[in-house]
């Protein structure tokens, strides 16, 4: 454990990628505090899901898929990146069997505009969650590098800057791509 301490969250969440059990408890209270902030932004653009809180929502990502380890992780960006696609997967799969519960239809309510950098959505029930990651998956078929800067930035809630950063493409480049994929999701909702 001492060692864990003595390397970067990068090189301890690389070492756990590659399948390191014995670092995880370590990685996890490093990254827990960044993971916490990404579940309250997931939840918050899910006004239908009060009685998820975030913690249940990192529990429920981290047992399906993060705690497996076996991702390439380049930076913990990245990872986070990774968390939050988690973390939308549990939050479409939550709302499909809600869905299936109420067997509830109708107009999708989602938008995809800015306000001060971060997209400001509205998402009204449990079959528009649906929807949206069904088209999200569409999207990730259609086009994998719009999808993942629209992951990031809606999803996540990178900046642009932040997105520059992590994927070493320009800011244009960055802002080419969010608004191809809103296009691409306005067009089809």
């Amino acid at each position: 454990m001492e060692q864990a301490k003595e390397i970067s969250l990068t090189q301890q969440l690389r070492r756990y990628s590659g399948k390191e059990q014995d670092i995880a408890e370590a990685v996890l209270r490093q990254v827990l505090p960044k993971l916490h902030q990404v579940a309250v932004s997931a939840l918050r653009r899910e006004h239908n899901m009060p009685d998820f809180s975030p913690t249940e929502l990192i529990n429920e990502a981290w047992l399906r898929s993060l705690h497996k380890g076996n991702w390439k992780v380049n930076n913990r960006n990245h990872f986070y990146a990774i968390a939050a696609l988690a973390m939308r997967r549990v939050l479409i799969d939550l709302a499909r069997r809600r869905n299936a519960a109420i067997h509830g239809s109708g107009a999708v309510v989602f938008s995809l505009t800015e306000n001060d950098n971060y997209p400001a959505p509205t998402v009204s029930s449990p079959g528009n969650i649906v929807k949206i990651g069904i088209l999200m998956e569409k999207l990730d078929e259609a086009d994998p590098q719009v999808a993942r800067v629209v992951d990031m930035h809606y999803f996540t809630g990178f900046s642009i800057q932040e997105i520059t950063e992590f994927t070493g493409l320009t800011e244009r480049q960055v802002r080419s791509r969010w608004k191809k994929g809103q296009n691409w999701l306005k067009d089809r909702l």
